[in-house]
């Protein structure tokens, strides 16, 4: 249980140690600056601990917002401050400091947890603070200040604010208009019904499935079914966020289901699709595999541009000016967030093909609609690039190369030649180019032999051209792209499922990637990405076995090396996402 001390003299009528009990606190009581340094020294180090005024006023949801999220070590609001276990030594170091400075007199003039908060901010120590927008949280001087904020209290509606804010700030035109409204009233009622945002992560998945398993039986019934469960997967996947920021119950694991079983859900859709429209007599399964690319490339594309400017200097433009301009032109703001095809828009659209048309013609609409919202991010983040003067971090450049994925083979080609060429998004494109024309009219191993060595001397240099984010999605287009062109030349009965799944269970670890950079967990570990030999080295192996095996043999070979990659990939990424260290991370505002 977490403590919270109460300083200061108890105010009549006051509802507050109420409230901190309310949110798992044991409350106890201090006089004076030197009482609640005892209290605090004698809490055991692996709680967290409050220093509250006694004289606080204000809404419990705010006290809920400063005091229990456990996405940071120091949290405070007005009058209230709260350290988790791996920050007590800063909390006791400016109680310390502040209990000297006053020499442990009552703290009736002024706040000692603000005072505290002070403190640690000129430690250099990094304080949340959380936004309560008409949420009331003071500490009033005198009587007439304390009725103020009490009616001020009592004309906010604390469980509308929580319900509102439960809803992402920024989120697409289907989810914000036709799933939050009532969304977040059913994540209000899995909270008092203590369900946790992993559970409904976990029906939304199942819900997903059965979709998928709707979809594969290939009947018309079956169809209709599938898209009617897609859309209550994702009324599900909205509200276990929404029920994670309505009771603040984020986590490790919660942060890596949250990352990962989006894609899990679409992308087994995709495969229900493929095994439906193949008990109808339509082999879909390049269509289904080429959605999947397209749709991981884009994410590529976003997660690159967006850590390539996370820390950037002198990072402006005109044409990042006139997006901000758009912004504020409320019919543009749907209309782009619209065209850029987010997952509510995009699993509505899915749906609804499914249910009135056929495999084939969701897979067609759904593949120009995503090269169509690819091509436009894409050209914008150019524009954007090409027209500001950024000076970008070693941060970002590391983030970057990271994301590339390289392996040993790259490596031991630049050990081998020493060759260290400038302009890596123009090596990175060559050897791309040399690889797209091999497979198609000349001797795949070649091309991927080339394509592995420019691959390693595209990371020679740090990543901070203008245009060099472009190198880690050039890099998924290429090796995702040989497994599909390939698997489709070998023409025998099952080679694209089993690519599919090679292919799912690479995208699952460049996702992993992704999500433990956001978290400023740093890479997965080197030895991972040597057991499953870097991006250029799995391009290499796959094009060595379309030349040397029978077709049904690279058939087998992609489905044991897929089988391969995700058993190790998993249980790598399943340890450290349940581990303590794992950062908890999650999207507030980005529509996937």
């Amino acid at each position: 249980m977490s403590t919270a001390i109460v300083t200061g003299q108890p105010v009549p009528g006051s509802s507050l140690e109420n409230d901190l009990r309310s949110l798992g606190y044991d409350v106890r009581a201090a006089t004076d600056a030197s009482e609640a340094e005892a209290l605090l020294a004698a809490v055991p180090a692996d709680r967290r601990v409050a220093l509250v005024d006694a004289r606080f006023v204000g809404h419990p949801h705010a006290l809920r917002l400063g005091l229990t999220d456990p996405r940071f070590p120091l949290a405070a609001v007005p009058g209230a401050v709260t350290a988790q276990p791996a920050a007590r030594q800063a909390l006791t170091r400016a109680l310390a400091r502040e209990t000297s400075a006053g020499g442990g007199t009552a703290v009736a003039v002024d706040s000692l947890a603000d005072r505290v908060v002070t403190a640690l901010d000129a430690d250099g120590s990094a304080v949340h603070r959380p936004e309560l927008g008409s949420l009331v949280a003071a500490v009033p001087d005198d009587p007439q200040a304390r009725n103020e904020a009490r009616q001020a209290v009592a004309a906010v509606d604390d469980e509308a604010v929580r319900l509102k804010s439960a809803v992402k700030a920024r989120d697409g035109f289907f989810t914000t208009f036709f799933i939050s409204p009532y969304s977040r009233y059913i994540a209000r009622w899995c909270a008092r019904r203590g369900l946790t945002p992993n559970q409904v992560t976990t029906a939304s998945l199942l819900t997903a499935l059965i979709a998928a398993g709707c979809a594969a039986t290939g009947t018309r019934p079956g169809f209709v079914a599938a898209g009617l469960l897609l859309i209550a997967s994702f009324v599900l996947d909205c509200t276990d966020g929404q029920l994670a920021r309505y009771s603040l119950q984020y986590s490790t694991l919660g942060a890596w289901l949250d990352a990962t079983f989006d894609r899990a859900k679409e992308y087994a859709y995709y495969a229900g699709l493929a095994l439906g429209a193949a008990r109808g007599g339509d082999d879909v399964w390049a269509l289904a595999l080429g959605a999947m690319i397209l749709q991981t490339c884009r994410h590529v594309v976003d997660f690159s541009f967006n850590e390539a400017n996370h820390d950037a200097t002198a990072n402006t433009s005109p044409t990042a000016a006139l997006s901000d301009k758009l912004d504020s032109v409320g019919w543009t703001v749907w209309l782009r967030r619209m065209i850029v095809l987010p997952i509510g828009e995009r699993w509505a659209m899915i749906a609804v093909l499914t249910a009135a048309t056929t495999p084939r013609i969701t897979f067609y609409v759904l593949l120009v609609g995503c090269a169509f919202a690819a091509t436009y991010t894409t050209a914008g983040r150019v524009l954007r690039s090409l027209t500001r003067k950024a000076k970008r971090t070693d941060r970002a450049a590391q983030a970057l190369a990271d994301l590339a994925d390289n392996g040993p083979v790259s490596a031991f080609v630049v050990r081998l030649t020493r060759v260290r060429p400038g302009a890596p998004l123009l090596v990175a494109l060559g050897g791309v180019a040399v690889l797209t024309v091999n497979l198609f009219v000349g001797d795949p191993v070649v091309g991927a032999a080339v394509y592995a060595a420019t691959s390693g001397w595209a990371l020679c240099r740090p990543l901070k051209g203008a245009l060099d984010w472009l190198v880690p999605p050039l890099f998924r287009a290429a090796e995702y792209g040989t497994v599909l062109v390939l698997a489709s030349k070998a023409g025998v009965n099952g080679a694209l499922p089993a690519a599919f799944g090679l292919v799912a269970a690479v995208a699952y670890h460049h996702y992993d990637t992704v999500y433990r950079i956001r978290g400023n967990a740093g890479a997965p570990p080197a030895w991972l990405v040597r057991a499953i030999g870097g991006q250029e080295g799995r391009t290499l192996l796959v094009t060595v076995f379309a030349a040397l095996l029978t077709a049904s043999q690279f058939k087998v070979a992609l489905t044991v090396l897929a089988v391969a990659v995700a058993l190790v990939v998993l249980v790598e990424s399943i340890r450290f996402w349940v581990s303590a260290g794992a950062p908890a991370v999650h999207d507030e505002g980005e529509p996937a």
